[in-house]
């Protein structure tokens, strides 16, 4: 297999990936708390993920991917403090916890399905792994980690020499009270709550009996007790936002460790934030753009991806209406070119020696930390070139798109005289449609197009073709 070089936040630097067994990756991403909706910051996280996915895939390894959902609340912050986040969207909204779970659930999977990001080998709930989790604090327990306060079960981090070692903390520099807050009964301030107790007289709508007594399970503990349930307790890749590097993955690393006696992770890989003109994009302040908020502005998803892939993971992005219609225009720019290439190829595709040598340029670029900026650079140099055949072209096209994942595989052939761009963009509200299921919506759009002048012939793999009427 082609090397691969990805940034290891553990160490921070750039290494050659090398899996756990040979051919085959475990990987474990931070999923969502679904306590609201994810707004488009949120998403970069799960796209680079993809992106990450992809890339294991097209050099052909095989890739278990692994999701958690956090239905059981953890604290408005990273803290051991403050409200509930599923409780407090309880009240929010009048839906019991398990209601505004399951909403907010399959609000995030439409936004990801509509992103074209693959979905993981498995989805897992906490409260689906609520023993796994009690499991891993009576481990801790046992080997002597553990405190017992009024409000719950703390991990002592002064018993764990290697505890920071991911966040480069300095754990003798924190100011008291400045990460985590600083009870009289915490032994350090960076010590972290495993098993919260309910508060005294009051039922919480989800909580369990352990053997410390009746409550719920601390933040941290379900990612590292889910990852090792399915992925074994040390697997090769873990993912997330670099918001979770100080606090939530530096504690999943100290649990795990501690218990087992083994590395946890071998590869950390964090994507950073997506920011506005105000700062970074946050839930707290209840003011965040949507996806769906997006398209019903006339964008589509694939615009927003395309966004996304013009600058690497691990730099920021800033979001304006300007950044993405230049990304739309980009995108349509792109489409018109492949349309063109459909026209002359006649949907054949051709592989060559140029295929094969443009494939390994491709390769080298997104093999270089995911760098799938510079792959989609190639994809423009590919059909700008008067080297390469309609028919090599299409085989490009459809080669790098594997990673890219523009969905390019659907852009129709160009027709004498040029398509209007609202036909492209009735064609794509006819696709959302259909992979919604909503197929009296898909036959209007498909009568709305037809009564503009142009026919729309379905084809196999998803694939159409317009006819001018």
């Amino acid at each position: 297999m082609n090397k691969i070089f990805l940034y290891n936040t553990l160490g921070r630097e750039k290494q050659e990936f090398v899996p756990i067994n040979e051919g085959n990756v475990g990987m474990y991403c931070c999923g969502p708390t679904v306590y609201n909706y994810a707004h488009i910051g949120n998403l970069r996280s799960y796209f680079f993920e993809d992106i990450l996915k992809r890339v294991l895939i097209y050099n052909g390894y095989d890739v278990t991917h692994i999701v958690n959902i956090t239905d059981v609340g953890h604290l408005v912050s990273d803290d051991d403090e403050g409200e509930d986040k599923m409780e407090k969207g309880s009240k929010r909204e009048g839906k019991t916890v398990r209601e505004l779970a399951d909403f907010y659930e399959k609000a995030f999977i439409k936004d990801i399905t509509d992103l074209n990001i693959l979905s993981p080998t498995k989805w897992c709930k906490a409260t689906d792994n609520i023993k796994e989790q009690i499991g891993l604090v009576e481990c801790l327990e046992k080997k002597g980690f553990t405190y017992k306060t009024s409000d719950g079960v703390y991990f002592d981090t002064s018993k764990f020499p290697d505890y920071g070692k991911l966040a480069l903390l300095d754990i003798e520099g924190l100011e008291e009270g400045r990460r985590i807050s600083f009870s009289n009964e915490k032994k350090n301030k960076t010590d972290f709550a495993l098993w919260k107790f309910s508060p005294e007289g009051q039922k919480r709508q989800m909580e369990w009996d352990s053997p410390w007594g009746t409550g719920f399970p601390g933040w941290h503990v379900e990612c590292s007790a889910m990852s090792m349930k399915f992925l074994g307790n040390t697997f090769d890749i873990h993912c997330g936002g670099v918001d979770h590097i100080p606090i939530h993955h530096t504690n999943e690393i100290a649990q795990a460790e501690a218990c087992t006696g083994k590395q946890f992770v071998r590869y950390w890989l964090h994507g950073e934030f997506l920011i506005e003109e105000k700062g970074k994009m946050s839930k707290s302040k209840e003011e965040f753009l949507r996806l769906p908020v997006m398209i019903e502005k006339g964008y589509s998803p694939m615009d927003y991806r395309y966004f996304l892939l013009m600058t690497h993971y691990r730099k920021k992005i800033k979001f304006t209406f300007e950044n993405l219609d230049a990304a739309r225009n980009g995108l349509n720019n792109l489409k018109d070119k492949i349309s063109e290439v459909r026209k002359l190829s006649e949907d054949k595709i051709v592989q060559s020696e140029k295929t094969t040598e443009y494939k390994s340029k491709f390769t080298e670029c997104i093999n270089d930390d995911l760098n799938v900026s510079e792959g989609l650079a190639l994809l423009w140099e590919v059909l700008k070139s008067d080297n390469i055949t309609p028919g090599e072209k299409l085989f490009l096209i459809n080669d790098f798109d594997r990673v890219l994942g523009l969905r390019l595989n659907e852009v129709p052939a160009a027709i004498a005289g040029e398509i209007p761009q609202e036909i492209f963009e009735l064609i794509e509200k006819r696709r959302q449609a259909k992979q919604l299921r909503d197929f009296a919506l898909a036959d209007r759009i498909r009568d709305d197009i037809k009564v503009k002048g142009y026919e729309v012939l379905d084809k196999k793999g998803g694939e159409v073709e317009i006819k001018k009427i």
